[in-house]
């Protein structure tokens, strides 16, 4: 006889919604001969210096456990790192927690600052964890929804149309995760100012800052004026530095906030694993060059991306950051998962429905280009392909 669990469950984690993500990557990952701009994970595999030295450690005997905040060798070289990239400084004693990947730092910083009710600002579209973190921190997420005609930027307005007695927080992503948005310095400080009004925390996701294409230098938001000590922010290596399956993100924030998450780190995790944290060091002393070509990469891949959707009839705004082409299939007359689904099924190529993304990202589809190039144009081809046998566009 099968038991019942649904009494036993949590109200709020038995209403989240799986993964949109991931649906489409399970569904694509049984079907043979399919090019995937699902999933966003670098291509390129880690450096061999940084798996090196996390081999090393290893037959070293390093599998202990560390301290809580992660090794402080690592956390040092994480300061000098945002320090010399980002212009922030933060102690490495007392002030960086490394993470396991930049989603644990989201659960904790929302753990850490909400209360039952506590309003978080979320930019849409948006990454899928968001607004499931913030509900089961207990906090609600509300969504501003922003669009092509200004970038997918938010604007100040906006914000302060959404803010309520209730809002803590902000959750700012630049580069945003699927659309490739990226705030400069202006338009970070015209949002401090509204941060400054209302007495807010902004919880600023930057994984993507070292994919940044354009001539102007990434502006982290603990970088403005009066922010740095409204700022969590979190980074990682998955993206920047190819190291997705390492799972290891660096958090850093105010000292008495971090005071607070290392209580939860203490109770939930532990310590990021021992001999993956020597290759983290071994990345961020020896990996920039890497990073660097990686990102030439990306940036012509993004180029292609942009102009061919554009001439197959897919509008496609012009990315300033991370790895993603978010066009519109409005013209098509398809919702977004009715596209994904008939594209991947007739021409096998599997792009994420908007929708799944926030609201305001229906219409759309993400496609990631962390593909080689021979995929891109292949999986391309077979989108005009799909597009013009039925008359789409």
């Amino acid at each position: 006889m099968r038991k019942e669990y649904s009494h036993y469950l949590s109200e709020t984690v038995k209403d989240l919604q799986p993964s949109g993500i991931r649906k489409f990557f399970d569904l694509a990952s049984s079907m043979e001969g399919v090019i995937s701009l699902g999933v966003g994970e670098p291509d390129f595999i880690t450096p061999w210096n940084v798996r090196e030295a996390a081999i090393l450690s290893l037959e070293q005997g390093f599998t202990s456990y560390t301290a809580n905040p992660g090794l402080l060798e690592l956390r040092e070289e994480i300061s000098k790192y945002l320090s010399t990239r980002f212009s922030v400084n933060y102690n490495p004693a007392n002030q960086i927690i490394v993470t396991i990947g930049a989603s644990q730092g989201l659960d904790l910083a929302f753990r850490t600052i909400l209360n039952q009710g506590d309003e978080v600002l979320i930019v849409e579209p948006a990454f899928v964890a968001y607004a499931p973190l913030v509900a089961i921190a207990g906090g609600k997420p509300v969504a501003i929804s922003t669009s092509p005609e200004n970038g997918f930027k938010v604007t100040p307005e906006q914000i302060e149309q959404k803010i309520t007695n209730r809002t803590k927080a902000i959750l700012l992503s630049s580069p945003n995760n699927p659309t490739g948005s990226t705030l400069n310095k202006k338009d970070l400080e015209k949002i401090a100012e509204i941060v400054e009004k209302y007495d807010l925390l902004v919880v600023s996701d930057e994984i993507y800052a070292e994919l940044v294409y354009e001539d102007e230098p990434y502006t982290s938001f603990a970088a403005i004026d009066g922010m740095y000590e409204r700022t969590i922010l979190l980074n990682g290596f998955s993206k920047s530095f190819a190291m997705t399956g390492w799972r290891l993100g660096m958090l850093a924030a105010p000292k008495a906030l971090v005071e607070v998450m290392l209580k939860i780190y203490q109770y939930t995790t532990m310590c990021a694993p021992h001999m993956l944290q020597h290759g983290a060091i071994e990345a961020l002393r020896n990996g920039y060059h890497e990073v660097e070509a990686m990102r030439s990469s990306y940036r012509r891949r993004r180029n292609y991306m942009v102009q061919t959707l554009n001439q197959i009839g897919l509008p496609c705004h012009n990315p300033g950051g991370a790895f993603y082409v978010f066009p519109s299939i409005k013209t098509t007359g398809f919702t977004s998962e009715q596209f994904a689904e008939e594209l991947l099924r007739e021409e096998k190529v599997a792009v994420v429905p908007g929708h799944v993304f926030g609201e305001s990202g229906e219409g759309y589809v993400r496609c990631s280009y962390a593909a080689s190039m021979p995929q891109l144009q292949e999986a391309l081809k077979r989108m005009q392909r799909f597009v013009k046998a039925r008359n789409l566009v």
